[in-house]
């Protein structure tokens, strides 16, 4: 009787240590942007990566240095969208130019805004880090709309540039829970309510 032949197994492919982290950062966001950082343990995020616990480990020390590293990507990315002023021919700011790419950034990275914006869990670094990225936020709009020498009073313009800035972010957690709305009816709405704050331009 011949011996039974044994059917090769493939070998095991091992990703690079920067693509596994990546993994692991894409879980987690979906996770702590569905659940919080409370109710999101390291266990869950280890099995939604496709790795084992002590392979978590070794990219990062704590859910909370997990958390923290979400935050940070996406609080680095806010400013980008305001460091020039386009205008239109006519000699205004172009609104439309700005928030068109910052709100279709926001529906492709919306588990960062649920992170940032919507999620009070933590403990008290992170609850402190989302109080400055607000903070730091307000500071971005506000220089935004000196360089563009527009607004009211210099007295107005933090106070304005905070209106702006939560009127922005409460907006895109809205469009979360209404996505069936285009996004251009989402950047329209924003450019009619924000047109009076920009009238001072040109």
């Amino acid at each position: 009787m011949a011996a039974a032949t044994e059917t090769p197994t493939a070998p095991r492919t091992r990703l690079p240590a920067g693509e596994r982290r990546a993994m692991i950062l894409e879980a987690a966001a979906l996770l702590f942007a569905e659940r919080g950082y409370d109710g999101t343990t390291l266990e869950e995020i280890a099995t939604a990566s496709g790795v084992t616990k002590p392979i978590l480990y070794r990219h990062f020390a704590s859910k909370q240095a997990l958390y923290m590293a979400l935050l940070i990507r996406h609080a680095d990315d806010m400013p980008s969208f305001v460091e020039h002023v386009p205008r239109d021919q006519g000699g205004a700011v172009d609104l439309s130019a700005i928030l068109d790419p910052w709100f279709a950034y926001a529906r492709e990275n919306g588990h960062g805004w649920q992170m940032l914006f919507r999620d009070a869990g933590g403990d008290p670094e992170i609850v402190e880090f989302r109080r400055l990225v607000r903070v730091r936020a307000t500071e971005v709009v506000a220089g935004f709309l000196r360089r563009a020498d527009a607004g009211p009073d210099p007295a107005l313009v933090t106070p304005t540039a905070e209106m702006i800035r939560a009127g922005l972010a409460g907006l895109v957690l809205w469009w979360a829970d209404h996505a069936e709305v285009p996004r251009e009816d989402v950047v329209g709405a924003a450019v009619h309510l924000l047109r009076p704050a920009f009238a001072a331009t040109g």
